[in-house]
């Protein structure tokens, strides 16, 4: 099938915003009109698609078929990665894979074209002879970045009390083309003009980091509006100008432009063991001799910054947390972050999350370290949209059909990919089932500790060897296979290796790079395969290569890092806690937890810390809801805390965030709970719930002892508190040599009197559908010896009335709680107490509905 010169169009499926196609029709109609002879195309098949930026008889109008089904099509093209049950055997695809560096979450789709024999292009591996990538979006990204973020910037300005001319702009998405977006940036520039920016928001400076097609993109949008562009060494003296002007006139003096200030590595960083000229190369072989300098020169004049710059993890961070904290303290103009890179955790640190084309912006406080989704209070906006190119779907993927249609006939018509150009050939990650010369590291990958690490953390870290040190390799690694023959050498010395970062070059003069954690429980083996390396590095005759400077390779060796397996010499021990559910009970959970380690602690919290508790610093809260509003709500203003959207029923979802932590909350529904624990016995997480402990439940008991976690049931206020009272009175009766003859126990929530202002005197302050449950719940208890049936619905009827000597006027009455007996046996009173009651307390009265 794979070369028969027949093509399909995916129907996109990964994302709702995703409307971009690999070929447009005028790009179908020119394939097909020129003869399978010419382009080696036949026929071409579309898949439905109502939401696609062309529609499907526009298709249809230049010859192409539409229809689901593309089991005749050798070639299967579309722009991100399908459904996995889409894949169809002995079929070549096309699309953007995300698979070559082993990304674990995308292995499942590799795993699924190789089971059926099928060929794989990654879009993103089709490079030039320049060494770049010829099918790119990222000057789509740049543009559409920078759209976005000037709406939200006059949505900013404006919680912060200036009505400025960004607010009259929309996002991206809103216009019907990419000339009607610049059009009304251009009106916008024209309001800046004519009646200019608030003096106190002035100068407006907008930080361009990097000078690459995003850059480029952002900048293109930034020019239409009316602007100087200043060098960064002269950001000092621009505010310099402006505090000239009298501070009297300046709350009326208005500003008529803006400023951009576009920053490359050389602005960025300095040489710490050099004083030198900056030297690019010498920067990217030995960026540990470097460290970052854009918090000091650069962000304190910054009122935008727009990340455009590549960032790996050997770099220096362009702004830690710390610094942004220390530079908003000093009254840093900055009000806003545009990271088109998204890059999570990376460059800038606090970047910890994407966003959505439909909520493209949260609000980041360094004074607390929160997140927020508004645009009220302290601290600055970021916008962080992964898949911005698609807002300008039209141009987008006329751009990229252009380059695409120019030898998608080669991949459509070609059987042998021998016979397949060299830029297209490098592009293949697995042919007919079986991966290609230059991916056959991706297995060896896989089976490092990668997803170890992802999925366990914590046995990751008790399974790490004692002796370990981070490798930087760079040069020929995967085309000549020296990154096979580095890992021989980890692996035969008895050494582990952890992949950090991967980045294949992909023509014959680009080189790759790696960096490695490399380990070993000897340091002397450690020392030893760090030789083997640089021999590697530094080849010599006796080495066996013919070509010393085809094969060579760039050796960096960071410092050894001891694995410690306790706390010691004060080291602070962290920890992580995921709370499911974003009720009412929530959020003084998360206030409490967040605050565990920290100043504001609460004194009981400390007072029960004894010398042999190892105290717990920094503890990170998730919260979890199926509504991810809920959870944001919940968190607002707590810091160390983070809302994330989950349904429980997904999985894949519930192990990733249950793996980030030590601890589970179970705050939903007792039905929930049993898939929460069976993930948290997987997972070998301790596991905590406020409600009752049912059936299923309870039979978890042997395989959580044999896990080693702890299942913490009834750990409310009923089942909870009650249950710590009752055996404190028990204990201390106990202890007195006296015994128990009486157990009544009676509990409830029940609102102020003032707020029981409705027909069932109640207020529901959790779960209603739980609460209504809990009145058709059948009991039994027992009275004076006598074993008493309550049936469910029977219970209101069996209320009886209570009154409290100390509180006479509270009209009480108590219904029978569920099963009284089991606790009689728990409590260690089942063998001498005649009456175990526990009840529930409502205000008297009743309704019929």
């Amino acid at each position: 099938m794979i070369g028969n010169g027949v093509v399909g169009i995916l129907s996109e499926s990964s994302n709702k915003w995703e409307r971009r196609v690999p070929l447009t029709p005028s790009h179908c109609a020119r394939l097909l009109h020129g003869g399978k002879d010419t382009t080696g195309i036949s026929r071409i098949i579309v898949q439905p698609s109502t939401k696609r930026i062309h529609h499907d008889e526009l298709y249809q109008d230049v010859g192409c078929e539409i229809s689901d089904d593309l089991s005749e099509c050798g070639l299967i093209l579309g722009i991100k990665q399908p459904k996995i049950e889409m894949i169809l055997p002995d079929r070549a695809y096309a699309f953007f894979s995300h698979t070559h560096k082993a990304q674990k979450e995308n292995m499942p789709l590799l795993d699924k074209l190789l089971a059926e024999r099928g060929s794989l292009y990654d879009y993103e591996l089709i490079v030039g002879d320049h060494g770049k990538r010829l099918l790119a979006f990222g000057k789509f990204a740049g543009r559409a970045g920078l759209v976005d973020f000037l709406h939200g910037l006059g949505l900013r300005y404006l919680s912060l009390g200036y009505s400025t001319p960004f607010l009259s702009l929309g996002a991206s998405y809103m216009y019907s083309s990419l000339a009607a977006a610049k059009a009304a940036v251009i009106s916008v520039g024209e309001e800046i003009a004519t009646q200019g920016l608030p003096a106190g928001i002035c100068p407006l400076v907008f930080v361009f980091t990097g000078s690459g097609n995003v850059s480029l993109g952002a900048q293109e949008i930034f020019k239409l509006l009316p602007h100087s562009f200043v060098e960064p060494s002269r950001l000092p003296e621009l505010f310099e100008k402006a505090k000239d002007v009298s501070q009297p006139a300046r709350t009326s003096k208005r500003v008529f432009q803006v400023y951009g200030c576009v920053v490359t590595c050389q602005d960025m960083v300095e040489n710490t063991v050099s004083t030198k000229l900056f030297d690019k190369a010498d920067y990217y072989a030995h960026p540990e001799h470097y460290r970052s300098v854009f918090h000091e020169r650069i962000a304190p004049y910054a009122s935008v910054i727009v990340n455009c710059m590549y960032w790996e993890k050997r770099f220096p961070r362009l702004l830690t947390n710390e610094q942004l904290q220390d530079l908003m303290r000093k009254g840093c103009p900055l009000v806003g972050l545009c990271d088109i890179t998204c890059d999570m955790g990376g460059s800038l640190e606090f970047v910890n999350q994407t966003t959505s084309i439909d909520s493209p912006f949260f609000r980041y406080d360094p004074s607390n370290n929160s997140y927020h989704h508004d645009f009220e209070g302290s601290g600055l906006i970021c916008s962080a949209v992964d898949i911005l190119p698609t807002e300008f779907a039209k141009e987008a993927s006329q751009h990229f059909g252009d380059i695409l249609s120019e030898f998608v006939g080669y991949l459509a018509s070609t059987v042998d990919i021998k016979q397949l150009p060299a830029h297209l050939r490098r592009a293949c990650i697995s042919h007919r089932g079986a991966l290609t010369s230059l991916y056959e590291y991706i297995p060896r990958m896989r089976n490092s500790d990668t997803e170890e690490i992802s999925e366990d953390p914590a046995s990751y870290q008790s399974n790490k060897k004692k002796y370990n040190i981070l490798v930087s390799l760079s040069g020929h690694l995967f085309d000549q296979f020296l990154i096979n023959e580095s890992l021989d050498i980890i692996e035969a010395a008895g050494g582990s290796f952890h992949l950090v970062k991967c980045q294949v070059g992909q023509s014959s003069n680009a080189m790759s790079y790696s960096e490695l954690e490399v380990g070993a429980d000897d340091r002397a083996v450690l020392d030893q395969i760090i030789d083997s390396l640089t021999s590697i590095a530094k080849p010599n005759e006796n080495n066996g290569f013919l070509d010393r400077q085809t094969n060579k390779i760039s050796l960096i060796v960071g410092k050894v890092q001891e694995t410690e397996t306790k706390k010691e010499n004060g080291t602070e021990r962290k920890t992580g806690v995921l709370i499911l559910g974003a009720g009412r009970v929530c959020q003084p959970a998360a206030e409490l937890l967040s605050s565990v380690g920290s100043n504001s602690s609460p004194q009981w919290y400390k007072t029960c810390l004894q010398d042999d508790f190892e105290e717990i610093n920094d503890v990170h809260v998730i919260v979890a809801s199926l509504y991810l509003k809920d959870a944001e709500e919940t968190i607002e203003g707590i810091p160390n805390a983070t809302a994330v959207q989950l349904d429980v029923q997904d999985h894949v979802s519930l192990r990733k965030y249950i793996s980030q932590v030590e601890v589970v909350i179970s705050l939903l529904p007792p039905s929930c709970h049993i898939i929460v624990a069976n993930a948290c016995l997987e997972l070998r997480r301790h596991l905590v719930t406020a409600s009752y402990v049912d059936h299923s439940v309870s039979m978890l008991d042997e395989k959580a002892k044999n896990a080693g976690i702890t299942i913490l049931g009834e750990m409310g206020l009923d089942p909870g508190i009650d249950h710590m009272m009752a055996m404190k009175m028990i204990n201390q009766a106990h202890i007195r040599e006296g015994r128990i003859r009486s157990f009544k126990s009676y509990c409830g929530g029940l609102p102020s009197p003032a707020a029981a202002n409705n027909p069932l005197a109640y207020k529901f302050s959790w779960n209603p559908a739980g609460a209504i449950r809990a009145g058709r719940n059948p009991a039994i208890y027992t009275s004076d010896g006598k074993t008493i049936h309550v049936d469910g619905e029977d219970l209101y009827d069996s209320a009886v009335r209570l009154r409290i000597p100390d509180l006479p006027a509270f009209a009480l009455e108590c219904l029978p709680n569920r099963n009284s007996l089991v606790y009689g046996d728990l409590y260690g009173i089942a063998n001498e107490a005649s009456t175990i009651f526990r009840g529930t307390l409502r205000y008297e009265g009743k309704i019929y509905i």
